[in-house]
């Protein structure tokens, strides 16, 4: 008999959970130039650590990796430091909280990154479309430099270090993001990865970098504690792959018996790739499902064991408080389109004051 529900705690891996309802990963571009997280960001994650997991925005590991502009990083002291008082604050408040590790890869633009750093690609494949920039507004993508094989290495390199640099921030476990047509996701489309060495040409070859990324991130802090997030055919920023079913299909293949904590399964805009049924053949694990949840749908997905958890994004932006709110059948704030993404705290800490 299953007596799980969307309020009752869960362990997924080595992190112990209060509940089941999960903050999803949100850019919001609040980070100082530096890439340090600052006051700002601490009170926003603080406000919402009645979830039973938060996950944090996307962090870059390199200054390569960087490809928004106030995006924040994991690569220095100065990184570390401001961190830890986020997750401090977090922890004080009762709180767990995992980082994502985002290196986007070939999407990206000089404007948004520290002098001398580049963009990166499995190939050297410009993706369409363009960014936005502090500095010059809209831009185009620029054409990323192709990866040699010592560079992958040494880039694989990166997110152990980045790993064990999150771990020092206090953070209880790290998400590697491997969706939205970011770094992992390039190697793994084949539509962008049109390498012929071993990390490229067949599926296995394709699913390697992120297989390799993930055994490094384990090496560092226990296959518990780390994560993976997915969206199968997710084309955005220009993603395509010929055969996203076979292609997942062989990735929770090969990183199943890595005992992960979770699965971070987004629907897939695809309706013949369902995340639950994939997740359920080929994946040994937990799974945490996203988008479009609301409380009705979120508490059917655990009654009804399709997940062990929910992450939800949109409602976390306006409701700070969205354990309670649910628990009281309370109805729900709208946020703030306009505000996602500028500076300040207009849209991203003043829907809620707490007492404390």
């Amino acid at each position: 008999m299953n007596n799980a529900t969307l309020f009752s705690p869960v362990t997924l891996g080595d992190i112990a959970l209060a509940n089941r309802i999960i903050m999803a990963p949100m850019t919001r571009s609040r980070a100082d130039t530096d890439g340090c997280a600052n006051d700002l960001m601490q009170e926003h994650y603080r406000q919402r650590a009645s979830a039973g997991l938060i996950i944090s925005e996307g962090v870059y590991p390199s200054e390569d990796g960087k490809g928004y502009c106030r995006s924040p990083g994991i690569v220095s002291q100065q990184h570390i430091q401001s961190w830890k008082a986020v997750t401090d604050a977090v922890h004080k408040a009762g709180g767990k909280i995992v980082m994502q590790l985002m290196h986007c890869g070939r999407i990206g633009h000089p404007a948004n990154k520290q002098p001398g750093a580049k963009s990166v690609a499995p190939s050297a494949i410009k993706a369409s479309g363009q960014i936005y920039t502090d500095s010059l507004g809209m831009q185009d993508f620029e054409t990323p430099q192709a990866l040699s094989t010592i560079e992958i290495k040494a880039l694989i390199t990166e997110m152990r270090q980045a790993t064990s640099n999150a771990l020092q921030a206090g953070f209880d476990g790290v998400e590697l993001h491997c969706t939205s047509g970011y770094l992992p996701a390039q190697f793994l489309a084949s539509g962008t990865n049109q390498r012929s060495d071993e990390y490229g040409g067949s599926v296995e070859n394709r699913c390697r970098f992120i297989v390799e990324c993930l055994k490094a991130m384990t090496d560092v802090a226990g296959s518990g504690r780390i994560g993976l997030r997915i969206c199968p055919d997710n084309p955005f920023n220009d993603l395509h792959d010929d055969n996203p079913q076979q292609t997942f299909e062989c990735l929770l293949q090969q990183i199943s018996p890595l005992n992960l904590a979770y699965l971070h399964g987004i629907k897939s805009p695809n309706p013949a790739i369902d995340i639950v049924e994939l997740a359920r053949g080929y994946f040994k694990g937990p799974l945490i499902i996203n988008d479009g949840f609301d409380k009705k749908t979120a508490c059917d997905a655990v009654d009804q064991q399709q997940a062990a958890a929910v992450s939800f994004g949109r409602l976390f932006i306006a409701n700070p408080d969205l354990l309670q709110r649910f628990k009281d059948h309370e109805s729900l704030q709208n946020f703030d389109h306009k505000t996602l993404y500028t500076s300040g705290a207009k849209g991203y800490t003043d829907y809620y004051q707490s007492e404390s």
